[in-house]
């Protein structure tokens, strides 16, 4: 099963879903990565404030902060390769990063077990 990795700018957070304003974006892409996870997928994400070093250590987003400044932010890799900077996948993107069906994407319903989804792009 395929492996994304998100390196996202400094937030208050280590969702950015937090404050008297909530951003829709990350609201949307906060829940995706928790029914993602539900489902078995492996997601990690990174914020710049909580999580600095991971930021320095990964040489290939090191260079590219380095290049482009915290703007490349948020950047998503798939198993070590950058698929995307600039902004968070789409619901299309995630599934089709992953290999995974839009139905990952949702939470597991009570007759799924755990960890249903795979890399032949099928749920339960």
């Amino acid at each position: 099963m395929k492996k994304m990795v998100i390196f996202e700018p400094a937030m208050c957070c280590s969702t950015g879903v937090c404050g008297p304003s909530v951003d829709q974006e990350l609201l949307r892409v906060s829940t995706v990565i928790n029914n993602l996870k539900n489902n078995g997928v492996t997601v990690e994400r990174h914020n710049l404030t909580s999580n600095p070093l991971i930021f320095v250590q990964n040489t290939e987003i090191n260079t590219m902060l380095d290049q482009e400044g915290i703007e490349i932010l948020p950047v998503v890799m798939v198993d070590g390769k950058v698929v995307k900077t600039k902004g968070y996948p789409t619901n299309e993107e995630f599934s089709s990063f992953l290999d995974v069906s839009e139905d990952c994407l949702k939470p597991p319903s009570k007759n799924e077990s755990k960890g249903c989804c795979g890399s032949d792009g099928g749920c339960c």
